[in-house]
């Protein structure tokens, strides 16, 4: 790996994250809020981002993928570290500041903040705001801006973008990034006007846009949704939760070539079907249990599964109440995801339905030995390396889920929290349940059991394999 490269794109990056922290100095300066806790980091990352340019100028050569996996993972731990400054400038505990920068720029939503409301409301801004960037993706945004990118670029989107295969829009990989980043605008804006237009304030409008579009889930209120109560407002999140849940490249195709290219697709029909089932069953179980009527059970029923599912994570009802098993079937969830090319975490919903149409094979060649079943997704015959590569990929995050559920039961966690906030941060849900439920705080868990689920989130926000690599001795072999 040519270090001279790195440190020369990792320069040009360094400017484009500075240059996000000027939209809440505007914020600042409009409530009359204090402006160092953006103007010394900024200047900092300035200081720094200048340097490394200038003397690690970005040569125009072919870069490998080793280069593009380091500059993807080193990116994000760089954004989130220097996205931690304004919470330290402001009072926030360092770890506490990692893991509430971590949890924004991986779009994750658990929250270390123990007073939200406390908190200045451009801190709250910029919050919510780094989820929005890191929603679609901080290196997506980079090619985006950044021209000549060349094969550079398409290491880089291989690195980042969620998925089993790339998904070209266009041949040139900036086209196809310029496209995501443009449907993930208009369909930002929509939300924007039809929040107002429900009677939230245009600061509440757009925080709460750049939290739910982004699949993120931070919100300025420590009750999150349920701080509105009004089922008009969580109607307009279900639907944008919803399609951020859904593969963006779909959008487009279905705006501009087929309007039928999202329902046509299996991923979105079996997304479909598992929100629907889960609601369902939700339903039946609020309401014998007695805890709703059947208008709400159904009411806080699909805004949970939709939360949670796409890994939102908002929250319109403190469902941590709800008895134990609508309570499981919630954990259950956290694992699946929304669609591959989304802006949601997880598993993501191909790699499960790909795991069941593999399986079904296994047992129809137990049965015959000699069948030919190819596994097919959309009509087409699935590679036997894509199936491996989710097998493997299944593997890894289970034993990550396992190892970090482990060291955090050792810290004195009751079972219940630690198992959720374990998958609630490699699965980038936000919320889990017990000591870290949706009106708790991450807060509660010990330091050292912070930074075990802030390296969960970094890993699960890279689908595990681009941090994994890493750590293998062969990566850093010649």
């Amino acid at each position: 790996m040519r270090s001279r490269v790195v440190l020369g794109v990792m320069g040009q990056i360094l400017w484009m994250l500075a240059g996000f922290m000027i939209i809440p100095l505007i914020v600042a300066l409009y409530y009359e809020e204090p402006l160092y806790i953006f103007v010394v980091p900024f200047i900092c990352a300035i200081i720094i981002a200048y340097l490394l340019t200038l003397y690690f100028k970005r040569q125009d050569v072919q870069w490998n993928l080793k280069e593009g996996f380091f500059i993807v993972a080193s990116t994000w731990l760089i954004a989130a570290l220097l996205y931690s400054c304004p919470y330290i400038l402001e009072g926030v505990p360092p770890i506490n500041a990692l893991f509430e920068s971590m949890s924004g720029v991986t779009a994750t939503g658990a929250t270390a903040l123990p007073d939200i409301e406390g908190q200045s409301k451009s801190l709250l801004f910029w919050r919510s705001l780094t989820q929005w960037i890191g929603g679609m993706g901080i290196i997506m945004l980079f090619i985006v801006i950044l021209p000549k990118l060349g094969v550079g670029g398409r290491q880089m989107f291989r690195a980042e973008v969620p998925g089993l295969q790339e998904e070209r829009l266009r041949p040139r990989i900036r086209e196809t990034a310029k496209i995501l980043w443009l449907v993930y605008i208009v369909l930002s804006l929509a939300e924007f006007i039809l929040l107002m237009s429900a009677g939230l304030s245009p600061y509440d409008s757009i925080t709460h846009t750049f939290t739910s579009i982004s699949c993120a889930g931070f919100s300025p209120n420590s009750n999150s949704i349920a701080a509105f109560g009004d089922p008009l407002v969580e109607s307009i999140f279900v639907v944008f939760m919803f399609l951020g849940g859904a593969n963006f490249a779909l959008h487009y195709k279905t705006i501009v070539f087929d309007r039928k290219s999202l329902i046509r697709d299996q991923e979105f029909k079996f997304y479909f079907f598992i929100i629907v089932s889960a609601t369902l069953v939700l339903v039946f179980e609020l309401i014998r249990a007695e805890v709703y009527s059947a208008t709400e059970a159904f009411r806080y029923s699909l805004f949970q599964v939709i939360s949670i599912l796409t890994t939102t994570g908002y929250a319109s009802v403190d469902f941590n109440l709800w008895p134990d098993s609508p309570r499981f079937i919630l954990f259950l969830l956290m694992f699946i995801g929304g669609c591959a090319g989304s802006t949601s975490g997880g598993v993501k919903v191909v790699r499960l339905l790909l795991l069941l149409k593999y399986t079904q094979k296994v047992l129809i060649n137990v049965i015959h030995p000699k069948a030919v079943v190819p596994v097919r997704f959309n009509n087409k015959k699935v590679p036997d390396e894509i199936i491996q590569s989710i097998v493997s990929f299944l593997v890894i995050y289970v034993l990550i889920f396992a190892a970090s559920s482990t060291l955090l039961s050792m810290m004195g966690m009751d079972f219940i929290t630690t198992l959720s906030a374990s998958i609630a941060t490699l699965g980038n849900v936000g919320p889990g349940l017990g000591l870290v439920g949706p009106m708790a705080s991450f807060d509660n868990i010990p330091d050292p059991g912070k930074l075990i689920l802030i390296a969960n989130m970094w890993i699960g926000r890279l689908e595990v394999f681009t941090v994994i690599v890493l750590l293998t001795p062969t990566f850093w072999k010649h």
